[in-house]
């Protein structure tokens, strides 16, 4: 701040001129900036109302034009610095949500991918409509063979076993009997790679793109909520008035110093007096 006022308005200058007051007055021009800061801090006053959150801020300068320029650039430079901190704050918020949005959205397509590589590499798009038109393929074959092996018991007892009729319900049970074990074998094996498997896999995979799909719906309402809160949030310096053009110097108090500085020399000479009474009376 000090650097920037310092750029802006000289004020090494104004603070050192000999011709303005050479009481006062910073000695050295190029003075260190520990001094130069230390200077400034007898010059300035800058007090803060916590009931009202008011900021007040007085400057002395060595002309009224001078300090009411030093006044209006920190009012200038402490808005710009307040709002822009405010503004980093609420856009870090934002930033950070956004990242995690996007980390969800990418997490999201990757499961949605890999479910499909799953579906197109095994063929099937709904494993578990498949085994369930298995099991029910199944029961119809079931259902068939105990048909056929009825219509087998109801024959006589004393007709030939190899009487067409009798090798045809045979042959038809047996051939059920195989597609039945072959529709099992598919369905659920000692194997990896029967139906059952494929649906377990899939479950798996359609488990893992919902619950990304949900944390993607999580985060992109958590980016819309945390905009809102950073714009409610967001707090920003208003200038309530404007630096005045002061009419009469308050400080120094002339006045009052040359009464303090009177009284002072009197005290001074009046102890000089007394010790020069004093001395001559011993002389004496």
């Amino acid at each position: 701040m000090l650097e920037k006022l310092d750029a802006a308005l000289e004020l090494r200058a104004h603070y050192s001129d000999w011709r303005r007051d050479p009481v006062s007055r910073m000695w050295f021009k190029n003075a260190p900036k520990e001094q130069f800061y230390q200077y400034w801090l007898n010059r300035i006053s800058v007090d803060y109302d916590t009931y009202s959150g008011v900021l007040r801020i007085n400057a002395q300068a060595y002309d009224s034009k001078t300090a009411n320029a030093i006044v209006e650039l920190m009012v200038q430079l402490g808005e710009a610095h307040m709002n822009e901190i405010g503004h980093q704050l609420a856009q870090s918020q934002v930033d950070f949500l956004s990242k995690q949005v996007t980390l969800a959205h990418d997490r999201f397509l990757g499961a949605t991918q890999d479910l499909i590589s799953f579906q197109n590499r095994k063929g099937l798009a709904a494993p578990q409509n498949t085994a369930e038109s298995a099991n029910t393929l199944i029961d119809n074959l079931e259902a068939q063979k105990a048909a056929v092996e009825t219509q087998l018991a109801s024959l006589p007892p004393n007709l030939n076993r190899d009487q067409p009729t009798v090798m045809m319900l045979k042959q038809n049970i047996s051939a059920l009997r195989q597609q039945i074990a072959q529709k099992r074998a598919e369905l659920a094996s000692p194997t990896n790679r029967t139906l059952n498997y494929t649906v377990e896999e899939y479950q798996r995979l359609q488990l893992q793109a919902s619950f990304a799909q949900d944390l993607y719906k999580t985060a992109l309402t958590s980016l819309e909520q945390g905009r809102m809160d950073a714009a409610r949030m967001l707090k920003m310096v208003s200038i309530l008035q404007s630096p005045t053009m002061p009419d009469y110097p308050l400080a120094p108090t002339r006045f009052y110093n040359a009464f303090v500085t009177l009284l002072i020399g009197l005290s001074i000479i009046g102890v000089a007096k007394l010790l020069e009474s004093i001395i001559l009376d011993h002389v004496d």
